[in-house]
């Protein structure tokens, strides 16, 4: 396959609001949950003519060209297996992602950044053992001072993440919209229908 899936994936958001493919990798689980690993319509339609994928499912919406007219894929398998990363990149998204989105002195939600455990100004690196997410109060509040010094307390220790474990924290965030032809491939953290 030419090209790195990961890095050709189309961000295009407004692309896909209307019938975006779920990307399912050769053994049938998505490339990612977190974002989940979706495709605009265009280019899952693009992979299935250049044989890069097989289709699962398909929307009852068709498109139509002068000699082709084809359903809208919604589920595409690629042909060849994409093997995941092992090394997590030390990103904000994936710093917040580790902290399930939630500021580690007071739980805040809402206003993230991220906070130097041990203050760069005492010594502390930026690393995955010593940042963590932190709401804007909470960071001014803690500002250059020791955690004993600010008088705050860490919710749980920073830590470098493995690939796993950002899949299973990503699989409790679903995204707001999840077509019915999807169901079948993602594994939310949820209670199962009786």
């Amino acid at each position: 396959m030419d090209g790195d899936f990961r890095r050709d994936f189309v961000h295009d958001h407004a692309a896909l609001r209307q019938f975006p493919a779920l990307v399912l990798n050769a053994d049938y689980r998505p490339l990612s949950y977190y974002p989940l690993s979706l495709w605009p319509w265009q280019e899952a339609i693009k992979a299935v003519w250049l044989n890069r994928v097989d289709i699962v499912a398909e929307y009852d919406q068709m498109v139509h060209s002068q000699r082709l007219d084809i359903h809208i894929p919604s589920v595409v398998v690629l042909k060849d297996y994409v093997k995941p990363r092992q090394r997590v990149a030390f990103t904000r998204f994936n710093l917040f992602l580790r902290d399930e989105f939630a500021c580690q002195y007071c739980g805040a939600r809402h206003d993230l950044t991220f906070d130097h455990v041990v203050p760069r100004a005492l010594g502390g690196v930026t690393s995955w053992e010593n940042v963590v997410a932190a709401c804007a109060p909470c960071n001014v509040r803690k500002g250059s001072k020791t955690l004993r010094a600010s008088g705050l307390r860490l919710r749980s220790a920073p830590y470098r993440p493995t690939a796993q474990k950002l899949i299973d924290i990503g699989r409790r965030f679903p995204p707001n919209h999840l077509h019915d032809s999807w169901a079948d491939y993602l594994y939310w953290d949820a209670e199962l229908d009786a």
